[in-house]
């Protein structure tokens, strides 16, 4: 089912085939990057919306920011904790002709996002620690006008999310409690979309 997906959407982009490989081949847990069909969604959704800015929580080798940077209009900020792989994140951004609409920040998300040059985001892709998730959602809302939007990655955790072998599991407990949260919030217009890990698409709607 995969391979028919993937052959009736567009064509993954030639440097995100080439990332996509060289993660596969060189970096640890790659099963986290985005891939062919999600990153066509979050391009997709990225055109879509056509924000001025986004922000993304967590870069790893930088597939997903290229993804949202093709609809951008003027950046895409994206937030690394893994200092490990800067080297790598600049290396595959310079592969894309969107790469310049990239700014990498390294460091913990809730410490860096304070400190960042800007305060209103259309877009923003939760993709990091999954533990934090509901801290991340309290940092972000206030920099989300009505009318924006917060996409969050793996909120169904290949399952886990229902599954009570993962009560203990504390990244299971972080989704579930996201989910939740997100869920009784009436600020918020959501769906889960079941791609992949699932993604949930959030649309704020008041203060």
């Amino acid at each position: 089912m995969q391979d028919y997906i993937e052959s009736h959407s567009s064509p993954e982009p030639e440097a995100l085939r080439l990332i996509n490989r060289s993660t596969n081949l060189n970096v640890l847990n790659a099963h986290m990057l985005s891939g062919h069909v999600q990153g066509r969604l979050l391009a997709m959704l990225s055109r879509m919306i056509s924000p001025l800015r986004v922000l993304e929580l967590g870069t790893f080798t930088g597939y997903s920011a290229l993804c949202l940077a093709e609809g951008v209009r003027e950046k895409v900020v994206t937030v690394e904790h893994n200092d490990e792989l800067e080297d790598t994140i600049r290396h595959n951004l310079s592969l894309s002709e969107y790469g310049k609409k990239v700014e990498v920040h390294i460091g913990d998300c809730s410490e860096v996002i304070p400190h960042l040059p800007y305060d209103d985001y259309d877009l923003v892709f939760i993709d990091a620690d999954k533990r934090e998730y509901c801290k991340y959602l309290d940092i972000v809302s206030p920099l989300v006008p009505v009318g924006g939007w917060i996409l969050a990655d793996n909120t169904l955790w290949d399952g886990h999310i229902t599954d009570p072998a993962y009560d203990r599991d504390k990244q299971t407990l972080g989704l579930r409690a996201f989910n939740d949260k997100v869920a009784a919030d009436d600020r918020f217009e959501k769906v889960i979309i079941p791609i992949r890990d699932g993604m949930t698409v959030i649309r704020k709607v008041k203060c």
